[in-house]
């Protein structure tokens, strides 16, 4: 199950997404996610699928890594589709009576579930292509751009980007650092499978405290190595690689919005799928 963790993983390519400015990636990713809950019914889903897939194809990235994002989310996603089943109007489907109350599955309620596990499925797989096909340096530099604004208010906006990459790129270090202690705990005998869940909880207790050892030794060896160079924050700081927005990035820009439209004429011109 670790190992099935993808975020934060880049992957170097030179296809048309990766070649894209990061600043570009990140404002589409961010209007992707306003126009997944914009659109209300199942025509602008559609439209939404139709430009999720398009870009996952141009990533150039395995579809099995887009699908390895998905199943952390699995349960998560389930424990959703099993919740929504039971609101929602319509005919009945299926029905059975308890002592107090009547369960009862409509067809508003299947409606409800397709549509809100579909919307989750296509938020990650989206936000997955970010960090597939940008790399931490290239996601720091561009949130520091997009955000430089804020400099007016004296928010620290160099300092909270390179937080978020950090945070960002560690993680398939600790993922890759879990599995080595697993691995090591299984070697030594130590049993991580069978029992009930309060002994599965219990059998986690010798992977998180190494876990958080080594994390908090990575932390402090990265802010000793910073001190050692002098680093100060961003002011004065130059950039080798400046970015540059170019045609590619107006032609995803263009492209992008007709799809917005039309996600919100079906917003308008049809009833919600919710109910």
């Amino acid at each position: 199950m670790v190992r099935d963790i993808t975020l934060g993983q880049y992957f170097p390519g030179n296809s048309l997404i990766h070649r894209l400015d990061p600043r570009m990636k990140i404002l589409l990713t961010l209007a992707f996610i306003v126009f997944i809950f914009v659109a209300t019914n199942f025509q602008g889903l559609a439209l939404m699928l139709a430009m999720m897939l398009l870009v996952l194809l141009l990533s150039g990235v395995p579809l099995s890594q887009y699908l390895k994002s998905l199943k952390a989310v699995i349960f998560i996603v389930a424990f959703t589709f099993v919740l929504n089943l039971f609101y929602g109007g319509g005919d009945t489907v299926w029905s059975q009576h308890f002592p107090g109350f009547t369960m009862r599955i409509t067809n508003g309620g299947i409606s409800n579930a397709v549509f809100v596990a579909v919307r989750i499925f296509s938020l990650i797989l989206f936000s997955s292509v970010l960090t597939f096909t940008t790399s931490p340096t290239q996601l720091t530099d561009a949130l520091e751009r997009l955000m430089k604004p804020l400099k007016v208010l004296h928010v620290k906006v160099h300092e909270i980007a390179m937080m978020m990459t950090i945070a960002l790129r560690f993680v398939p270090t600790l993922l890759e650092e879990t599995d080595k202690i697993m691995n090591a705990q299984k070697a030594r005998g130590a049993d991580l499978e069978s029992g009930g869940f309060m002994q599965r909880i219990k059998s986690l207790i010798p992977i998180l405290i190494p876990l958080f050892v080594s994390s908090f030794r990575r932390a402090y060896d990265l802010a000793m190595a910073m001190e050692c160079r002098c680093y100060h924050g961003g002011e004065g700081r130059t950039k080798m690689k400046q970015l540059h927005m170019s045609g590619l990035d107006a032609a995803a820009a263009v492209c992008s919005a007709l799809f917005c439209a039309a996600v919100l004429y079906c917003a308008l011109r049809f009833p919600a799928a919710l109910r």
